[in-house]
């Protein structure tokens, strides 16, 4: 059952929440027209898709700053708290500290499954939106780009590799193919060609300057020749997919586009459970922020607010740099991606342990 203090609290708890993003969001979009206008008049961009792009830019920058948002709003309101001794008061009346907290868990506990759900379903959307603007318009050559095409391996089922060095999107060329079929750890068959191609009309391909090797018992048959149009059970552009792909999935496409991923031997599986294990971490971190505003904030300091203010803004970029950094670290080594997601809130976690603590007291 909710008191009033319960209520007071948690109603600035989300209204603060609230108006900081709505403060924000209109300077974020300013910057982003200013650095992009130019662009946008040169490729003749429609005000139509320009307005879909800001609807889109809006959500997926609203989840990436989420943390920021939340945790200067906390400072904000329970640093007015404390300097008008509101604080000093609720906890001169016996209200423990632990019990003072209730209404900010509570409104952690709101906010996170709202970024949860958020993060599951909503901001893929917005995600593939965005991304498909900037490469459209906004990327030189940026067609070229959104898909990793280089130096391709991968493995199409439990018993067949395929590798092509270069593949080209447009034209539906990959080059230095190779396909390669195992039985039992042993090679039974292998195709190489100069080049493959996309047939869309006879829905095959054709291998450019081939040679197919078949491996037997008593000797390997071997057969060379300039064309050959064959089919093979698998889609180039399935093996090539646009380098922020698992951004735009849902959470159940996602898990079965990793599981697939992974059974291919996907160079970039790491990028992809990188931007899975950020789906909860990020929500999560909801509490942590929330436990670390208040224990910084609810002290009434010499400098007042702008004391609390400036000690929030550090810690608030230095979670992001941390999330950044690891993030990256995960996606570019073999660090496990679950345990580099989790270190920024592992960290801040134990930060914020020590300042309840201290709080406490």
């Amino acid at each position: 059952m909710l008191t009033i203090l319960d209520k007071y609290i948690l109603k600035r708890y989300l209204s603060t929440f609230t108006v900081m993003i709505l403060l924000f969001i209109p300077i974020g979009i300013t910057i982003d027209v200013s650095e992009k206008v130019n662009k946008m008049i040169e490729n003749h961009v429609p005000f139509a898709a320009i307005a879909e792009y800001y609807l889109d830019f809006t959500i997926y920058f609203a989840n990436l700053l989420f943390p920021i948002f939340l945790f200067l709003s906390i400072i904000w309101f329970t640093s007015k708290l404390a300097n008008n001794t509101e604080i000093i008061a609720i906890l001169s009346s016996g209200i423990s500290f632990t019990r003072f907290l209730r209404p900010y868990i509570i409104g952690a506990t709101i906010v996170s499954i709202f970024a949860l759900l958020m993060g599951f379903f909503l901001v893929p959307k917005a995600s593939e939106g965005f991304n498909n603007f900037r490469y459209t318009y906004l990327i030189g050559n940026g067609q070229n780009q959104i898909r990793d095409n280089s130096d391709v391996y991968r493995q199409i089922n439990k018993e067949e590799y395929i590798y092509v060095s270069n593949y080209n999107s447009d034209s539906k060329m990959a080059f230095n193919f190779s396909m390669e079929r195992f039985e039992k750890d042993k090679l039974k068959y292998k195709v190489t060609a100069e080049r493959i191609t996309w047939n869309p009309k006879k829905r095959n391909y054709s291998l450019f300057n081939y040679t197919k090797r078949k491996v037997g018992p008593l000797g390997d048959y071997i057969e060379t020749g300039s064309v050959k149009d064959t089919v093979f059970k698998f889609d180039l552009e399935d093996l090539t997919p646009v380098v922020y792909i698992a951004e735009t999935l849902n959470y159940t496409k996602l898990t079965h586009f990793i599981d697939k991923e992974r059974q291919r031997g996907s160079s970039n599986i790491n990028v992809y459970l990188v931007v899975f294990y950020k789906k909860f971490s990020i929500p999560i971190s909801a509490f942590i922020l929330t436990i670390i505003a208040v224990a910084v904030s609810a002290m009434k300091r010499r400098g007042g607010m702008g004391m609390n203010l400036a000690i929030g803004i550090l810690l608030a970029f230095a979670f992001v740099f941390l999330d950044k950094v690891f993030g990256v670290l995960a996606e570019k080594s073999s660090a496990p991606p679950i345990i580099a997601v989790w270190i920024p809130n592992l960290v801040f976690g134990t930060l914020a342990i020590f300042l309840l603590r201290n709080a406490k007291r």
